[in-house]
C-alpha cells in the first residue's frame, strides 16, 4: 500500500476501511513504526486557524491519534482551576435543599487564575493564599410598587430568582490589593441558581479551592475539548450538468461549489474541511465511482471551548507542559526499571 494511502481512513457507504488499528502509533498493517523522533519533530506543526476570548481552533499535525488524545484528556481532567468546594449553610428557608443548592452553586465558573493560589490539603486551614470566600445573603419580598394586577414573578416580588452576579467576594488577607485589577468574581452573572418567593431567604459563605476536573468536574477548565480527523474529497471525474448541482447540495454549505468553465458547469471542492462526512453523496449512483472520501489520520482539527476563567490558547499551553511532564517521568521511570534489570544481570 502506497504511503499516501497508508495515511488515510477511507469512507465508504456501509463501512469505514484502513483505520489504524495497530498496538503501535504511526503503525500500518502491524509493521513496526520506521519514524524516529527527528522525523516526528520535522513533520509536526501546530496551525492556529481561529481564536476568540473563549474559542480556539487549531489544526494539529504529525502525530498518531494516542497525542492527540492525551492533549485531549489533560484539557478536560488534568488543568487546575478556581471552584467552589464548600458551601456553609446558616439559613435556608427556599424550597431547594441545601445540599442541592451548594451543588448548584458549585458548577458556578469562577474568574480566577489558579497560578495565583496554592493547593489547600485536607488538612490545611483556609487561607487567603489557598481559598477565595465568597458570601450571599438573599431575602425575597413583595414588590410594593408592582402593578395589583401583576402576575409576572420577577415584577411581582424582589429576588424571586437568585443569579450568580448575587455572589459577593469577600476578600481576605491581601487579595483585595491582589485582584484589584482583576476582581475574582463568577464570569457570568446570569446563571439561575434558584427561585424563592416572600418570607423565604437564603444565607451562606461559600469557599472556593484550587482543583482538577479528574477530581469533579467543576474543576474542568473547558466547556469542551475536542478533535476530528481533516475530510478529504477527491473527484475522480468530472461532475458536470444538474450532476453538479446534486453534488453540491450533498455536502453542508461552503465544502463544494459549481463554477463555470467553458460554458459548463462543473462541480469544485472549495473547502473540505467545512465537511461532516455524513456520506450522502454515497448514496447516489450517479457519483459511483466519481468521488472517494477519505480522512487524513495525523492532522486533527481540534476544537478548545474555555468556560472563561482561562484564555484557551493558555489552556492548550498548560496542556503541553503537562504532557511534557509526563513523558518526563515515564522516561524516568522506563530509565530506572532499564537499569534494574542490567544490575540483576
Amino acid at each position: 500500500m502506497a504511503l499516501e494511502d497508508r495515511n488515510r481512513v477511507v469512507i465508504l457507504e456501509d463501512r469505514v476501511e484502513n483505520f489504524s488499528g495497530a498496538e503501535f502509533p504511526l503503525s500500518f498493517d502491524a509493521e513496526l513504526p520506521s519514524r524516529s523522533l527527528e522525523d516526528l519533530k520535522n513533520t509536526l506543526d501546530i496551525k492556529i486557524v481561529h481564536i476568540t476570548p473563549t474559542e480556539m481552533e487549531f489544526d494539529l499535525i504529525g502525530v498518531d491519534a494516542s497525542i492527540a488524545n492525551a492533549l485531549r484528556r489533560i484539557l478536560l481532567a488534568e488543568i487546575p482551576t478556581m471552584a467552589i468546594e464548600t458551601v456553609y449553610m446558616i439559613n435556608n428557608t427556599g424550597i431547594v435543599q441545601d445540599e442541592v443548592l451548594a451543588h448548584r452553586l458549585g458548577l458556578v465558573p469562577i474568574m480566577a487564575d489558579p497560578q495565583d493560589f496554592n493547593w489547600k490539603q485536607p488538612e490545611d486551614p483556609p487561607t487567603d493564599q489557598n481559598t477565595i470566600v465568597f458570601k450571599m445573603t438573599v431575602e425575597c419580598l413583595h414588590n410594593r410598587s408592582a402593578a395589583t394586577d401583576e402576575t409576572d414573578p420577577n415584577k411581582l416580588y424582589i429576588n424571586s430568582s437568585v443569579f450568580s452576579s448575587q455572589l459577593v467576594w469577600d476578600p481576605k488577607g491581601d487579595q483585595a490589593t491582589r485582584f484589584a485589577d482583576r476582581p475574582i468574581k463568577p464570569i457570568h452573572d446570569d446563571i439561575l441558581i434558584t427561585k424563592l418567593r416572600p418570607g423565604q431567604l437564603i444565607d451562606c459563605e461559600i469557599h472556593c479551592q484550587k482543583g482538577v476536573g479528574k477530581d469533579h468536574a467543576k474543576f474542568s477548565p473547558v466547556a469542551t475539548a475536542s478533535y476530528r480527523l481533516l475530510p478529504e474529497i477527491q473527484i475522480l471525474e468530472d461532475i458536470t450538468g444538474d450532476d453538479a448541482e446534486l453534488f453540491r447540495k450533498c455536502f453542508p454549505p461552503g465544502v463544494v461549489e459549481v463554477v463555470n468553465e467553458g460554458g459548463v458547469k462543473k462541480a469544485k471542492v472549495v473547502n473540505a474541511r467545512k465537511d461532516t462526512v455524513s456520506r450522502e453523496v454515497l448514496r447516489h449512483k450517479e457519483f459511483e465511482g466519481k468521488v472517494r472520501l477519505t480522512r487524513v489520520r495525523d492532522h486533527f482539527i481540534f476544537n478548545v471551548e474555555s468556560t472563561g476563567a482561562i484564555p484557551p490558547e493558555t489552556l492548550v499551553s498548560r496542556a503541553l507542559d503537562v504532557l511534557m511532564e509526563k513523558c518526563d517521568i515515564s522516561k524516568a521511570a522506563l530509565a530506572k526499571a532499564i537499569k534494574g534489570d542490567m544490575s540483576d544481570e
